[in-house]
C-alpha cells in the first residue's frame, strides 16, 4: 500500500494545488498569448463576488452559483459579472461556455471529479467561529492511501485524519468515524470541499469535539467509476453490498493495523451525504454490532434496489421525491426493529428544506416511527449542498464518542 502525507492544515490548499486546471492568469501578470491577466473570482468586503473568464469567441457565458448568473463581455473578450453580497461560507460554481461546463482557470480552489475535470470554489471569509475557518490552532495530518480492492476489482484509495498530538508509538487508542462522499464526488471530497479535517480541528481545539480519527473511503461498488460511473446503479443491490465489504472487510482492517483507533462498536461512527448518506444507513444499519453511531445527510434514498414489483419513488412538486414505498426500507433493512436500534447511542436524519430529496429522507423518518425507532431529526434551510453539510458535521462531530474514549 502507498500512502501520502499532507498536513491537515495545508490539505485544503495543497490538494486543489496539485489537481488545478492550467491557470489563464494571476492578477498583476501577463496570461496566456501575453494578454493581461484575469483575476477570478474576486471577493469584495461586503461579500459581493465577481466572476471573470477571458473567452472572446464564446456567445453565451453564466456562472452557476445558487443558480445561473448571466456575464456580459467587454471589448476585451472578458466576460464577468458581480453576485450579490454572500454570507461568509465556501461556494461551489462553474462557468457555462456556450452551454459547456467548466471550471474556472484563473482560481485554484477546485475540487475533483470523479468522471474528470473540476468544480471551482470560491471562499467568502467570516469570523473565526465558523467552523470551517483556517484558524491559529492545533491541527492534524492528513493521510492518503491507495490499495487494490479484491472485491470491487480496482485500484482505491481513502484518506485518514489523525488529530492534533496522535502519537502512532503512543498508547492513545482513538475513536474513528467514518465519512462518505456523494455521487460525482472522490474520496477527497470531504477534506477539499468539505473542509472535514479544518472543522474537525477546530472542534478539537475548543473542546466541542473528542479528538477522533476520520477516514474518507470511496464510496463506489463498481469498479473504475471515473469511467464506469453509470454503472453504480445497473445493479444498485451489488452496488451496495460491495461497498459494505470494501469497507467492512478491506479499509476498516487496513486502518486497524496502521492506526492507533479502538475497535469496539461505542468508539466507532459511520456518516456520509447523499450517495453516502444512503450507504451509511445501510451500512450502519445493518451492522449495528459495529456502530453505535449513524448520521446521514441529505440520503439519497432513491438509490435503495427496490423489492420485485413495487413502485419507483413518485416525483412530486419542482421534482422533489415525494413518496418511497415502506417495502423498499423493508428490502433494505430486513433485521432493523426497535430492539436492535436501541443499541444506537446516535441516529441522525438530516436534510435541508430545500433538497429535492427532502421526501424520500421524511419517508424513511415516517418508516423509523412506524417502528418506534427513536431518531435525531434535522431539517435546515438549504438545498443540496455543501453548505448544509458542513453545518450538518459540525453539530454531528460533538455528539460522538462522548463516553467510549480509551486511553
Amino acid at each position: 500500500m502507498k500512502t501520502i502525507l499532507v498536513t491537515g492544515a495545508a490539505l485544503c490548499a495543497l490538494v486543489p494545488l496539485y489537481a488545478q486546471p492550467p491557470a489563464a492568469g494571476r492578477a498583476g501578470g501577463r496570461g496566456m498569448f501575453g494578454l493581461p491577466a484575469v483575476k477570478s473570482p474576486e471577493v469584495s468586503s461586503d461579500g459581493r463576488i465577481t466572476f471573470r473568464l477571458r473567452a472572446p469567441d464564446a456567445h453565451d457565458v453564466a456562472v452557476t452559483l445558487n443558480g445561473r448568473l448571466a456575464m456580459t463581455k467587454d471589448d476585451q473578450g472578458v466576460w464577468s459579472v458581480t453576485s450579490q453580497p454572500m454570507e461568509p461560507d465556501y461556494y461551489p460554481y462553474n462557468f457555462l461556455v456556450d452551454g459547456v461546463s467548466i471550471s474556472d482557470p484563473a482560481n485554484p480552489l477546485v475540487k475533483s471529479i470523479v468522471t474528470g475535470g473540476f468544480q471551482s470554489f470560491v471562499h467568502v471569509p467570516g469570523p473565526s467561529s465558523l467552523s470551517w475557518e483556517l484558524n491559529d490552532v492545533p491541527h492534524g495530518v492528513v493521510n492518503h492511501h491507495f490499495y487494490k480492492s479484491a472485491i470491487i476489482g480496482d485500484q482505491r484509495d481513502f484518506y485518514v485524519y489523525t488529530p492534533p498530538n496522535y502519537d502512532p508509538s503512543g498508547k492513545t487508542k482513538y475513536p474513528v468515524l467514518y465519512l462518505i462522499h456523494g455521487f460525482t464526488d472522490d474520496a477527497s471530497g470531504w477534506t477539499t470541499a468539505g473542509r472535514a479535517n479544518i472543522i474537525l480541528d477546530n472542534l478539537i481545539a475548543q473542546g466541542k469535539a473528542k479528538p477522533m480519527i476520520m477516514v474518507n473511503p470511496l464510496g463506489y461498488g463498481t469498479p473504475n467509476p471515473d469511467t464506469n460511473l453509470g454503472a453504480v446503479m445497473a445493479n444498485p443491490q451489488k452496488q451496495f453490498q460491495d461497498v459494505s465489504r470494501a469497507l467492512l472487510e478491506e479499509v476498516m482492517p487496513m486502518v486497524e493495523s496502521q492506526y492507533r483507533v479502538a475497535t469496539d462498536r461505542n468508539s466507532q461512527a459511520i456518516s456520509g451525504l447523499s450517495m453516502g448518506g444512503a450507504e451509511t444507513f445501510y451500512i450502519g444499519l445493518n451492522h449495528i454490532d459495529k456502530f453505535a453511531y449513524v448520521a446521514g445527510m441529505s440520503s439519497a434514498f432513491v438509490m435503495y434496489p427496490r423489492p420485485a414489483g413495487s413502485a419507483p419513488p413518485a416525483r412530486g412538486g419542482r421534482g422533489q421525491q415525494q413518496r418511497m414505498e415502506p417495502a423498499t426500507f423493508d428490502n433494505v433493512f430486513p433485521k432493523l426493529d426497535a430492539k436492535a436500534a436501541s443499541q444506537l447511542k446516535l441516529l441522525y436524519v438530516a436534510c435541508g428544506t430545500e433538497d429535492g430529496l427532502i421526501g424520500v429522507n421524511r419517508d424513511f423518518k415516517d418508516y423509523l416511527k412506524s417502528k418506534d425507532i427513536a431518531y435525531t431529526n434535522v431539517e435546515t434551510p438549504g438545498a443540496h449542498t455543501w453548505m448544509v453539510w458542513r453545518r450538518n458535521l459540525t453539530e454531528i462531530a460533538p455528539m460522538l464518542f462522548q463516553n467510549s474514549a480509551k486511553r
